[in-house]
């Protein structure tokens, strides 16, 4: 389902039950409590059974109530400010092992990603990046690391990427004046999505470039903007933006492109070797 789930529950609104009436306010209300609540929670709260809970969401159209609770999940995510992301993680924290919440929540961003990604969609965002006669990376804010992890390891496989660097809005925009519509930007926002990323993919369309996006879910602007758009989920702990499915498939498309690069790598590399030798780049291991 590609729709905001508060425009689902507001197009359905007429035909619901009482309880359901009752479910659809307090989600509408306390949204930002409703979308970290387990069905028996979010029951108790609404006064209603779970089982009303689970067919609730159904009746949205999701398969089951924690497919609802993900799509709440990711309209919410960018609503709450960093105080009320502290409060929504104290609440589901409190009496936790936050080592394994947070792993365990890493670790099943990264699976639901691998199990959504569209290969079709990747494998063009690499045809893209690969036939592109200057790819410009852009990701500011927390994003920033993924654009600059990605940055260097494009340095190392191509001779026409820029690195978008975090400035004013207008300075922003004399970084990529002389995109093409023979050039690719690359997107990179997560909740909570930065307005110079969504402008500059509004530039970057007009002139007629290549737009890959990485986002959380295609509901998001910047989704919305990509001609290719690839989704890693992303979870919140805390003020704190987990990136570690971003950053997987940040890895995935530096390995697919290295396979696909014009050139010969190997000799690119051996060149690269001898340079960091000679200026004494790498501490040399023993033995």
């Amino acid at each position: 389902m590609e729709r905001d789930i508060f425009a689902v529950i507001e197009s359905r609104a007429d035909d619901f039950s009482k309880s359901q009436r009752q479910i659809a306010g307090y989600i509408t209300d306390n949204y930002d409590k409703a979308a970290f609540m387990t069905a028996g929670r979010l029951a108790k709260m609404c006064g209603v059974s779970e089982s009303t809970v689970v067919r609730f969401a159904m009746e949205l159209g999701y398969p089951g109530y924690p497919e609802m609770r993900r799509a709440l999940q990711d309209v919410t995510r960018n609503r709450l400010n960093s105080v009320q992301r502290i409060q929504v993680a104290k609440e589901l924290m409190e009496s936790q092992d936050i080592l394994t919440h947070v792993l365990s929540s890493d670790i099943e961003q990264i699976r639901m990603t691998l199990d959504e990604t569209n290969r079709t969609d990747f494998d063009s965002a690499v045809e893209a990046i690969c036939e592109a006669k200057h790819i410009y990376i852009f990701g500011l804010r927390s994003s920033s690391a993924l654009a600059n992890f990605m940055g260097f390891y494009f340095n190392l496989l191509f001779d026409n990427v820029h690195i978008i660097n975090e400035s004013s809005a207008n300075e922003v925009f004399e970084q990529i004046i002389r995109i093409s519509k023979e050039d690719v930007l690359i997107a990179i926002s997560f909740p909570r999505y930065s307005k110079r990323t969504i402008r500059a993919m509004h530039y970057a369309k007009e002139i007629g470039a290549t737009t890959v996006g990485l986002t959380d879910n295609r509901m998001s602007p910047i989704a919305k903007l990509s001609d290719v758009a690839l989704c890693a989920k992303s979870d919140m702990v805390s003020f704190v933006d987990t990136l570690v499915a971003p950053l997987s498939m940040v890895n995935a498309l530096i390995v697919a492109s290295s396979a696909k690069v014009k050139g010969n790598l190997f000799s690119k590399f051996e060149r690269l070797e001898r340079i960091w030798d000679e200026c004494e780049v790498y501490e040399k291991a023993e033995g």
